[in-house]
């Protein structure tokens, strides 16, 4: 059973050369694809440093420019998929995700029985550390925005930390995904959603970047508002 975790990067100097080390050195047996915008902070650099240790576990992609995160991981989606991973991960380099819980996204599919597993940070109230009051406040009501709009079930519409099976990456139209910011998490959890997939919330806390900076802006949010909007009025239908 083959597992690739995702993780895009643009500016994580700080970050990368641990969150590595700490995902290899899980007993479940992890790949890892980074995905680097261009860097200028040289992480891509530290990167490659890092491949001759972790050889054939640890990939890097590099891309020129900030293109987006939704076009970062529908990037890292094919290219798991060509390379054959059964289950592909979406995760942070900062450690607000901690990886001790790709397990328990990984047991909700192969043991639970779903076909994706979200991090959840609201499904149990509201597990976050160190973010300031305005911003869970946004994250907390978007997601209730969500499940207004669209009548989606999914109390963490927008969490970055999921694990998909093989099928509904093959299944859903990876061309046909619109939106690249923010809005990318929600459109792919409500496309798999009316594509019939099984979604598992798993609890974990959420915990605020030590070092580095944030890459949200304002146009984020504006891109998932209109989007969630279209996605309302959409007709999905599978790939394959």
């Amino acid at each position: 059973m083959k597992k690739l975790v995702i993780i895009p990067t643009y500016n994580e100097i700080e970050n990368v050369g641990k969150i590595i080390p700490a995902v290899l050195a899980l007993p479940e047996g992890y790949d890892i694809l980074i995905i680097d915008d261009g860097s200028p902070d040289g992480t891509a650099a530290a990167v490659g440093a890092l491949q001759g240790e972790y050889e054939g576990r640890l990939h890097l992609l590099e891309r020129s420019g900030k293109l987006g995160l939704g076009t970062a991981y529908l990037t890292g989606f094919k290219w798991g998929l060509e390379q054959g991973y059964d289950y592909i991960f979406e995760m942070d380099a900062d450690f607000s995700h901690a990886p001790a819980d790709l397990a328990r996204l990984l047991a909700a599919c192969t043991e639970g029985g779903a076909d994706m597993a979200i991090g959840s940070r609201y499904c149990n109230g509201v597990s976050v550390v160190n973010w300031p009051i305005g911003r869970i406040l946004i994250s907390y009501f978007a997601s209730v925005y969500v499940r207004k709009v669209l009548g989606f079930r999914i109390f963490d519409s927008t969490a970055g930390f999921l694990c998909y099976s093989r099928r509904v990456l093959e299944t859903i139209d990876l061309d046909k995904v619109e939106m690249k910011g923010y809005g990318f998490q929600i459109e792919m959890k409500y496309t798999a959603s009316q594509l019939g997939f099984r979604i598992a919330e798993v609890p974990v806390i959420f915990v605020n970047r030590k070092e580095g900076t944030s890459k949200m802006s304002g146009g984020i949010f504006g891109e998932a508002f209109w989007g969630v909007i279209r996605l309302r009025f959409r007709k999905f239908s599978a790939r394959r």
